[in-house]
């Protein structure tokens, strides 16, 4: 079955003792192993104990096919629920999984943590279709989920964010909820207590670490640089970027692009049309924004989110290489912007 909404957050405060296996997986690595976490609190008091979890890799699987369902069917030396956690699973993994679903022997809870899977994927086509299996799916946070993690966040350490401050933090986190975390323990730490958070609090703190590569692939892309946008791509694919963040990034830029195209449609000069933005736009970026500006009219830069959002969904449905459709969606807008 597949957990969804508020399921989501019931099942991982207590995992429905009939649910064998769970398959935790999405393109936000961070929040799959934050989930994987969870599941393991969930069952288990000390998930350090050795005999109430289990750690298995795929080398292991390979080396010994039925360890899978030999760990699912052992019995905790003293007693309590079991935890069994497959890491970096991948369809090759499916008749494993099968096989502990079809096995009566132990209550263990087999947790599978995968990468993205699309929806052709024989491991999440199991999960979601069996009956004592559950598929939660991990996706980057956005809008008001975002939101909700930066607020939380920030409570804990006594902090609230100003509205232009979370404005900036939304826009600017999100790709990955492990590094929004850290990110956000980075500005904890950059206050130095409770306190109201103000837009430069957080561009100072934020502004040139964790979405710098997205504004540089942003920027590129709009100028119509092609050979610089590919050259941004390929090092953020290669630190471990998804596509989809890559994708939403650049977005988040020509959607303040199209609100400022806007602004001077309707005859506000340059400077009120970049003044109404919030976040601002950096100092560092003005003059490229403006020059964006007379480069990209509205209509142009509505069929070019367009063809982003076509490519986002794409990411999400086609089972085709998340890396390839964004490639070819960001070079096709470069291309554009480079024509004028």
């Amino acid at each position: 079955m597949k957990l969804s909404g508020a399921r989501v957050e019931a099942f991982l405060r207590s995992p429905d003792p009939k649910i064998r296996a769970v398959l935790v997986f999405g393109p936000d690595s961070g929040l799959v192993r934050e989930r994987v976490q969870r599941l393991i609190q969930g069952v288990v008091d000390n998930p350090s104990d050795p005999f109430r979890v289990a750690e298995l890799s795929p080398a292991m699987l390979k080396a010994e096919p039925s360890r899978l369902l030999d760990e699912a069917g052992a019995m905790a030396l003293g007693g309590g629920r079991r935890v069994v956690v497959l890491r970096d699973a991948g369809d090759s993994h499916s008749a494993a999984l099968s096989a502990v679903l079809a096995e009566a022997r132990g209550d263990s809870l087999v947790v599978v943590e995968g990468g993205e899977l699309g929806p052709r994927s024989s491991l999440r086509k199991l999960a979601e279709g069996a009956d004592n299996a559950a598929a939660l799916a991990c996706y980057a946070d956005e809008g008001g989920s975002l939101a909700a993690v930066i607020s939380e966040e920030l409570k804990a350490a006594g902090l609230m964010a100003e509205p232009d401050a979370m404005a900036y933090l939304i826009d600017h986190l999100g790709g990955d909820r492990r590094l929004t975390r850290a990110e956000l323990g980075k500005l904890a730490l950059y206050m130095g207590g409770p306190g109201r958070i103000g837009l430069d609090d957080a561009i100072a703190c934020v502004g040139d670490t964790a979405a710098l590569g997205l504004d540089d692939l942003a920027l590129a892309t709009a100028d119509g640089d092609h050979a610089g946008a590919q050259r941004v791509l390929d090092r953020l694919l290669r630190e471990g970027a998804h596509p989809v963040a890559m994708l939403r990034g650049v977005s988040r830029h020509f959607l303040r692009l199209h609100l400022a195209a806007g602004h001077l449609a309707r005859g506000k000069p340059m400077d009120q049309a970049m003044a109404g933005l919030k976040p601002p736009v950096i100092f560092k970026a003005v003059d490229r924004f403006r020059r964006q500006l007379g480069r990209w009219p509205v209509d142009r830069l509505g069929r070019a989110l367009d063809v982003l959002t076509e490519a986002e969904a794409d990411c999400k449905t086609t089972g085709m290489p998340a890396a390839e459709i964004a490639s070819r969606a960001l070079m096709m807008i470069a291309r554009a912007a480079a024509r004028r």
